[in-house]
């Protein structure tokens, strides 16, 4: 029972922290007095920047600031703090923020021509600051949760080190065991890291205070590294009938010679499937977070309206985004379990080989069988 009450307790904080407006986040255009840009509202929450966001009314806002690293083609090196920029008011050293045109939201310096330009930018943003805040947090949950099952491995665990197990052990037996085959031992671990990697940071994306609230998964070159590593381990992986299934295929010779067309086809198809599980994972939590926004924005807009339908159109605009927070709870596990699945079955794909392909046996009819 304890055990129980333990889940649900975790359960409602989670929900308490979905729960409060996202609207705490900083931004001009819901200042008083001016009217509220839906697009670049939902934008720039769910873009990057140069510092983390903790508490603001668009006046005054509390930010942890972040290194910012660039190298100009003119100065050189620079290594400075975020703060430098105020929140993207000023310019230091050259260089400032964009605040429109193709590098909006960007660090850029003026050339002598009065032209901007982008210097090679390696600053520490909230994406990468957030994406290395969920990385430590999974090796520390990881190990205690390994060192707390070392220690008594046959008893059953509760609490969280058994809800860990749970979900460790259904993803190993149920998902990369059967997708993989024989020597799925070998890519259990990579399989494990991808699965929590994403789930941690799809649940830490839908928390939106600090150390919340970053979008990471929402981010389609965090999508293109995982699904290129996902790509890479498949090909290095492959067997010899997987590569001779691609050069080679069992399919009329004409369709090979002189036109390599089937060979062609089937390397285009080595290359769509990393590109569809990164497209999957992107857009999946890109529209999520967008729709709590879009949400969200249904009580500014409705101001003019009315005292009433204001009112009445908050109602249904916190109603409708607690109900998408619990959606995208669920989300962010489909997703992770999706990739996961997707990246097993791939692997166990470029696995196969001829011994292990199931034999065609000839049947006979019933009538004809002996008796």
């Amino acid at each position: 029972m304890r055990q129980y009450s333990y889940i649900y307790g975790l359960l409602a904080t989670f929900i308490l922290l979905l729960s409060v407006s996202p609207l705490s986040a900083e931004n001009s255009s819901t200042l008083p007095g001016k009217e509220l840009n839906v697009r670049e509202f939902i934008l720039e929450h769910v873009a990057d920047s140069y510092e983390w966001h903790v508490v603001g009314n668009g006046e005054k806002n509390l930010s942890v600031p972040l290194p910012v690293i660039l190298c100009s083609k003119t100065s050189g090196w620079h290594l400075f703090s975020s703060t430098r920029f105020h929140h993207g008011e000023t310019a230091y050293k050259g260089f400032h923020i964009a605040r429109e045109g193709k590098y909006k939201g960007k660090i850029v310096e003026t050339d002598a021509s009065g032209n901007e330009m982008r210097p090679l930018d390696l600053s520490l943003t909230k994406n990468a600051a957030s994406l290395l805040f969920a990385s430590l947090l999974l090796v520390v949950i990881i190990m205690g949760v390994a060192r707390s099952l070392k220690r008594n491995p046959l008893e059953a665990k509760k609490g969280f080190a058994g809800i860990m197990e749970m979900f460790v052990m259904s993803i190993h037996d149920e998902v990369i065991k059967p997708s993989v085959g024989e020597d799925y031992k070998r890519y259990a671990p990579f399989l494990l890291t991808i699965f929590f990697f994403i789930f941690t940071n799809n649940l830490l994306g839908l928390i939106p205070l600090f150390p919340g609230g970053a979008n990471v998964t929402g981010n389609i070159a965090v999508t293109m590294v995982l699904a290129v590593a996902t790509f890479l381990v498949v090909n290095f992986s492959g067997s010899k009938t997987y590569y001779k299934d691609i050069l080679w295929p069992d399919v009329p010779t004409w369709l090979k010679v002189p036109i390599p067309l089937m060979p062609a086809i089937e390397i285009v198809g080595t290359l769509t499937k990393p590109f569809a599980l990164m497209i999957r994972l992107f857009a999946n939590i890109m529209a999520g977070h967008s729709i709590v926004l879009g949400l969200t924005t249904l009580i500014f807009i409705t101001v003019s309206l009315g005292s009433a339908i204001n009112a009445s159109m908050t109602v249904l605009s916190v109603f409708f985004t607690i109900f998408i927070d619990f959606v995208e709870l669920l989300i962010a596990y489909i997703q992770a379990y999706v990739f996961t699945l997707l990246s097993a079955v791939f692997i166990g794909q470029a696995r196969i080989s001829h011994a292990s392909k199931p034999a065609v046996q000839e049947t006979k009819p019933l009538f004809l069988k002996d008796k």
